[in-house]
């Protein structure tokens, strides 16, 4: 099953989806460990501690359909130089996800806090580099136009939500990494590349709000 109407989309998340304002972070072993049955490729990583972040599957209404709001980062970046992301990051201390969400999504691209509609977060996508990262489902508003921050944000632009919620865009794609085969998803769009932890967390998603009996 695939994207039907943003409508049915929108109606899933809310089903499906956790109560975007709820500290699911605080439910989670702080040593677990990524393994094959969590979301994410951690398969034979050691025990430890996990550090909470956040990111904003932004929507953008574009009549049919919804853009959702990436962001490539810039290439002189330490981490993830260039990189295709989601608005998002660490929380701060004392910082709820939805908090977090909020300020680094104004922060990176211009989105006012108070004019964002936050609809539901999937669970959280345990990275390989110790995240536990919570994708919170939000609404922008029509008019939104982006601003975004020099310092962190390259480039915006917009991916129809369409495309992106269809499992025959769900590329998998397995390299060699730290001398090990390892299996990421990639979902290319108009000359922009959505992989590794990106598209993973969009897949796991879909799997959530599409696969779910």
């Amino acid at each position: 099953m695939s994207f039907e109407t943003k409508e049915d989309f929108l109606d899933r998340a809310r089903q499906h989806l956790s109560d975007p304002y709820e500290d699911i972070h605080a439910n989670l072993d702080p040593l677990g460990e990524v393994s094959p049955q969590t979301p994410g490729d951690g398969s034979g990583l050691p025990i430890r501690k996990l550090r909470p972040a956040a990111v904003l599957f932004g929507l953008v209404d574009r009549g049919d359909d919804f853009g959702v709001v990436f962001t490539q980062r810039p290439t002189t970046m330490k981490a993830h130089a260039g990189q295709v992301a989601l608005p998002g990051g660490k929380l701060e201390a004392n910082e709820n996800v939805a908090q977090a969400v909020l300020r680094e999504a104004e922060e990176e691209i211009g989105a006012p806090q108070t004019e964002v509609e936050l609809i539901g977060q999937a669970d959280p996508y345990r990275t390989n580099s110790g995240f536990s990262v919570s994708l919170v489902v939000g609404l922008l508003p029509e008019e939104f136009t982006p601003a975004p921050c020099e310092r962190e944000v390259a480039g915006v632009f917009e991916t129809p939500l369409s495309f992106l919620m269809s499992p025959e865009n769900h590329q998998e794609h397995v390299k060699e990494w730290g001398g090990r085969w390892r299996r990421y998803y990639a979902m290319p769009h108009n000359g922009h590349f959505i992989w590794g932890v990106t598209a993973g967390m969009i897949k796991s998603l879909y799997d959530r709000l599409y696969d779910s009996p």
